[in-house]
């Protein structure tokens, strides 16, 4: 089994292990199952304090899924998730509720992850009055200070959602994060949903709280340019399994599998006489994940197809370069 235990020291916030989530398929008048989704299959990653990873794929590769499994709002199949140096997969659910507050998210649209019906007191403030962490005056006080972490006026304590921007709105739902003062995020695709400038205020606001409250970051996207804005080290994701795991330059420059070279070669560049670059184009879909092709995931659809061994052996992960893992046997 891969493990970056060797590698990475003690100073890692979180280490996940092994991590699977299997979602079971029903079968004729649901009285059976028929097999199972593997969403996440085997993936082991770890963050280090104050730092940034981030997880790329195309759709349905399984980076929300790993995300939401990570903070255990799905539960895992199996695996480890050891934040701050406890597992949480083994905890009861008293201590997991103590940890909930260190460990937090903020969805990709911000249109249906607030609810329409409350106010931004009640939307930011819910989660300290749920976990007794303040009462009365002092909740509106909190609510107050970390709008205007975020960038907004306390005034807007009484408004409804649907008196916001889309970027006013993930303000909101970053405050909400934030007010529990955790130590680790969840971002999946925070800034996809909104316009290229708001995008942008959104990404340094992220940058900036970072450096402030020293946080701890899981950056999912499928934009690879914002990736390498935000992160430190990047996991590509294919077909629930991490292909390949580097430090962000290491991935950017000099990228080792076939499938992250596919994926930086769909890369926009903005500069339309540039024609120093093949765009790699990959040939049919990706397979159903109920039933994954045999040895290599990716062998179906992978320009450098090596033969029989990419049928039928699973290429594990390995340190290719130092701080370099892929899993390719192209390059084992």
């Amino acid at each position: 089994m891969f493990s970056l235990w060797r590698v990475i020291g003690l100073e890692k916030l979180i280490h996940v292990i092994d991590l699977k989530k299997h979602f079971p398929l029903a079968g004729m008048f649901l009285i059976r199952k028929a097999g199972v989704v593997r969403a996440v299959d085997g993936l082991s990653f770890s963050v280090a304090e104050s730092e940034t990873l981030g997880l790329v794929g195309e759709s349905g590769c399984g980076k929300t899924t790993t995300g939401r499994t990570v903070l255990r709002l799905i539960e895992p199949t199996s695996g480890k998730i050891e934040f701050m140096g406890q597992d949480i997969t083994k905890i009861t659910e008293k201590e997991m509720r103590a940890t909930r507050p260190k460990m937090q998210i903020v969805f990709q649209d911000p249109y249906s992850s607030l609810n329409p019906r409350l106010t931004v007191r009640d939307i930011v403030g819910e989660s300290v009055k749920l976990h007794r962490i303040a009462r009365g005056r002092e909740v509106e006080e909190r609510v107050a200070e970390v709008l205007s972490v975020v960038g907004l006026s306390a005034d807007f304590m009484n408004r409804y959602p649907h008196e916001f921007s889309g970027g006013q709105r993930q303000r909101i739902a970053i405050a909400r994060a934030l007010i529990l003062k955790p130590k680790f995020l969840v971002l999946d695709e925070p800034a996809s949903a909104l316009d290229v400038s708001v995008q942008a205020q959104i990404l340094n606001l992220l940058k900036r709280l970072q450096r402030e409250f020293k946080l701890t970051y899981l950056f999912i996207s499928h934009d690879l340019s914002v990736v390498r804005f935000m992160s430190n080290d990047v996991a590509v994701m294919y077909l629930g399994k991490i292909v390949e795991y580097a430090p962000k330059e290491a991935i950017f420059t000099s990228p080792l599998h076939p499938y992250t070279q596919a994926l930086l070669s769909a890369i926009p560049i903005p500069d339309p006489q540039y024609r120093g670059r093949k765009r790699i184009i990959l040939p049919g879909t990706p397979p159903n994940p109920a039933s994954p092709p045999s040895g290599c995931r990716f062998h179906t659809r992978c320009p450098a197809y090596k033969g029989e061994i990419c049928e039928v052996e699973e290429p594990a992960l390995i340190e290719a370069v130092r701080g370099h893992y892929v899993a390719c046997h192209l390059v084992s």
